[in-house]
Formats: C-alpha cells, structure tokens, sequence
C-alpha cells in the first residue's frame, strides 16, 4: 500500500532513511527544513502488509527522488511521479531509479550516472600549515566568481542566492584559502542535515593548481563536519578527483543516477 506520509510518520521515516544516511541526504535534509507536507514539498511511503515502511519517494519542486531496500512498486511510485510532472527531475541511487527507465509513459530527461562516496572518519585526512578561512555573507561574490573561472562547472544563475542561503540557513559552509590576497581554493558544504553533509564545489584556480590548496581545505573542511558526528558524502565522475577523495578517506557506496 503506498499513502502520503505524515508527521506521526516522522519516526519511522526516520529510522528507515537513517541506515544510509549519506544515500538519503537529500531526503533527510528536506524533511528536517520543511517537514511534510508544503506546497513544493510531499512525501509517499509504501507499507508491507504488516504496516513495515518498505520505501519512501519525496517530491521537492519538480524534482523526484525514491528510495527503498528491496522491492517495491515502481509502478506505483511511477504514476504518482507522472500525475504530478510532465517533465519530472528524477535522482536517486542508480539501482533505485533505473528501474523507472521501464515505466510506460514517464518522461525522463537526459541521463547522468555519477560515483556516489562517504567518509566516516578523519583518520586518513592529515593536516595542514595553510590559513584556512570560514566564509561569510561577504565572501560570497568572490566564491562564485571563483567557481565561474572553472572549465568544468556549470555555474546555475540562482548560484549566489543559493550560497547565500545556505550560508544564512546553516544547510551548506564554505571554506577558503587566499593566496596573495586573492581567493585561490575552496571547497563547500550543501544539504546538511542532522547526521549528513554532501561535499560540493571544490576548485582550485587555475593559476594556483598542483600546489596542494584544495586539499589542504578539504581536509579542514572534513574535520571540522565529521567531529560533528555527521557523515560526508559527494558525487564524482572524475578518476583523478576521485583519487584526491579516496586519499582522504572516502569510499565508494555505490552510483548516483540523475534523469532530467
């Protein structure tokens, strides 16, 4: 049986999600900021006989994302997706949401498969000498501008009043390092949660490269979110970035699949 999910829902959702807390960052995030049930925001469980929660699907905006253990119904979980989007964003674990690709009459948008890696502990990060800085409000022009030099970003339009937000919220932190007075790397945080954060926007500028800057704001970044007691998570599709990743901990827990 699959029914919309409520507040005296919150334990169990919460119990079921939590067991891979870096897969369902998002999921976890988004309750914890808006609960259940706003107009941009609702979520669906679907119920074994004996009333167990066997998976959950959260619409965010027009975006989709499912998660469950085992089996579950795809197809119900399709037609709630297609009732509610023409052109619905759907993401989540690549073994999940690839199964939508069979569903009759659902639209999905173009595919992106990405590793998907989490970090529980600090003890392979190291340290560093570097003057690592916390960002504000006031920094926040001067990280996009950074963002926006790099090849391999897409930087969106919303991006300033995103960080911004994130910032304000305390759903996202930035650190950086300035390197003859100008910013030269940096690296952030996104859809923190409780027991979660995923690692975004890490760069480097391209005058400053191969001297190690990046990590070494990572690895302050890293500490200071994992003695927090919450997990790290990020996407890479990169090999070289995800040897830089792996040095300082992280583990690969599977692939992330994006439709849109």
């Amino acid at each position: 049986m699959i029914r919309k999910l409520l507040q005296a829902d919150h334990q169990a959702v919460t119990e079921f999600l939590s067991e891979e807390p870096s897969i369902n960052l998002f999921i976890i995030g988004d309750i914890e900021a808006f609960g259940y049930d706003t107009e941009f925001q609702e979520l669906w469980g679907e119920f074994s006989v004996d009333a167990r929660l066997k998976a959950v699907l959260l619409r965010y905006h027009n975006s989709f994302i499912p998660y469950a253990k085992e089996d579950f119904d795809v197809e119900g979980f399709a037609g709630i997706i297609k009732l509610l989007s023409k052109e619905p964003v759907l993401s989540g674990k690549s073994a999940i949401v690839e199964q939508f690709e069979k569903v009759e009459g659902i639209q999905l948008g173009k595919k992106q498969q990405t590793h998907f890696a989490e970090c529980r502990n600090g003890k392979f990060l190291g340290t560093s000498s570097q003057s690592i800085q916390k960002a504000g409000i006031g920094d926040v022009d001067r990280i996009i501008n950074l963002r926006q030099t790099i090849e391999e970003f897409t930087v969106n339009e919303n991006a300033r009043l995103m960080l911004r937000q994130a910032l304000e919220t305390g759903t996202g932190r930035t650190y950086f390092l300035e390197y003859d007075g100008a910013l030269a790397a940096c690296a952030s945080t996104a859809a923190e949660n409780s027991v979660s954060a995923m690692i975004v926007g890490v760069c480097t500028h391209k005058e400053h490269r191969q001297k190690g800057l990046a990590t070494a704001v990572m690895q302050r970044l890293f500490k200071d979110v994992l003695e927090e007691g919450k997990t790290l998570c990020l996407f890479y599709d990169n090999p070289a970035a995800g040897r830089i990743y792996k040095r300082l901990g992280f583990q690969d827990i599977g692939k992330w699949t994006m439709y849109r």
